[in-house]
């Protein structure tokens, strides 16, 4: 077991109202941006106003860019962020396993953690159960308790999407900005793995591969560029209740994401 995949703290530092509406306004925020996002938009700044500075803060300003950008463009940027570039994977298991074997049996951990709490994903319509949209909601309406114990054993995978955002002076860094002010800071070790998986990657299948693929875990990335034209529907929230106009609770609308 690889060491960053340790729980390192037991309970969380914020209230749990707190620490639920930062989650689920995170994960509509991460998840691709459609016209009830828009809709959103007033509901989730009365929500973001009444959190702490450093969540406010970073989320007051993707609100702001949200708001202020017609929304096909803000579609095309998310697809050219985070299904164009595997270092801004919003899938976590991609940081700990890499594309091999062992990332098949973590998803259906993830799924099996979710059923036990009575959640069950769409296989048609949903996201991948390690999206990080999925696992914030999970924690924001279900079970905060697992959520935290997932969240701090893919920490480090959190730290470098975080990193590999500002590298690209994406909006979306705010947002995994005020999810990083959730969780407990990386010490010790955890900086040793952060570095050692910026510079090798995540782990890979060795087989039929040529040197130079092996040589470059993060250079090549998938030819999507057909991806470009944002895919359309779906999104946090597909039949979800209407948001409660008075913004005490953002809903759960699990299961959520664009088909891919």
């Amino acid at each position: 077991m690889k060491l960053w995949r340790r729980h390192r703290r037991t309970t969380p530092r914020l209230d749990p109202r707190v620490q639920a509406d930062t989650w689920q306004a995170c994960s509509l925020l991460l998840d691709y941006p459609d016209e009830l996002l828009v809709e959103r938009l007033p509901l989730l700044r009365e929500t973001v106003a009444g959190l702490s500075p450093e969540i406010a803060e970073p989320l007051g300003r993707f609100l702001h860019h949200a708001g202020t950008t017609d929304l096909a463009a803000l579609q095309q940027a998310y697809v050219e962020t985070f299904d164009v570039t595997r270092k801004c994977a919003l899938h976590l298991t991609y940081f700990l396993h890499g594309d091999t074997r062992n990332r098949g049996v973590a998803l259906v951990q993830f799924k099996q953690l979710y059923r036990r709490h009575g959640v069950e994903l769409s296989d048609h319509d949903a996201e991948l159960p390690d999206h990080l949209s999925v696992i914030l909601e999970f924690g924001a309406t279900v079970a905060p308790e697992a959520a935290w114990k997932v969240l701090n054993e893919h920490r480090v995978g959190i730290e470098l999407l975080r990193r590999a955002l500002l590298h690209r002076e994406s909006p979306w860094a705010d947002v995994v900005q005020a999810v990083r002010a959730t969780l407990p800071e990386l010490q010790g070790d955890d900086n040793v793995a952060l570095a050692r998986l910026i510079a090798e990657g995540p782990p890979q299948e060795t087989v039929g591969l040529d040197d130079r693929a092996l040589n470059a875990p993060y250079a090549i990335d998938p030819a999507l560029d057909e991806l470009r034209t944002p895919p359309t529907g779906g999104g946090c929230g597909d039949g979800a209740p209407t948001p409660d106009p008075h913004g005490v609770s953002l809903g759960p609308t699990i299961p959520v994401g664009a088909p891919r």
